[in-house]
């Protein structure tokens, strides 16, 4: 697949980093702040991210439009995915699956 213009743009924010990936992941189920994310990602990738990994991601995240705040709660900053983000994230998806597909294949018994 071929990827042009915005395509290309929006599959650039997966190679600055995989906690941006986690992040966009986290925030596809609804609006969360930091520490529900830094929890929903632990759970979902057994990974936890510190807060400034997490904290630098979301600032380049949102700083590419692909998440934006949301009404802050007490001292909870929740965001959310942005359509653009929605967007990015699915082409990244599909990237990856392809990926693992190709690995999968190239790891079957049939080619060894």
């Amino acid at each position: 697949m071929r990827r042009t213009g915005q395509d290309e743009d929006l599959g650039d924010f997966g190679r600055f980093s995989e906690p941006a990936l986690l992040i966009l992941i986290s925030l596809a189920d609804g609006d969360k702040h930091g520490y529900a994310m830094t929890e929903d990602i632990a759970a979902l990738a057994e990974v936890r991210l510190g807060p400034g990994t997490l904290y630098g991601a979301i600032a380049r995240l949102e700083s590419r439009g692909l998440i934006e705040p949301v009404g802050a709660e007490d001292r909870r900053h929740p965001y959310r995915l942005t359509a653009l983000g929605a967007t990015a994230l699915r082409l990244r998806l599909t990237t990856l699956e392809a990926v693992a597909r190709a690995g999968r294949r190239r790891l079957s018994p049939s080619r060894t």
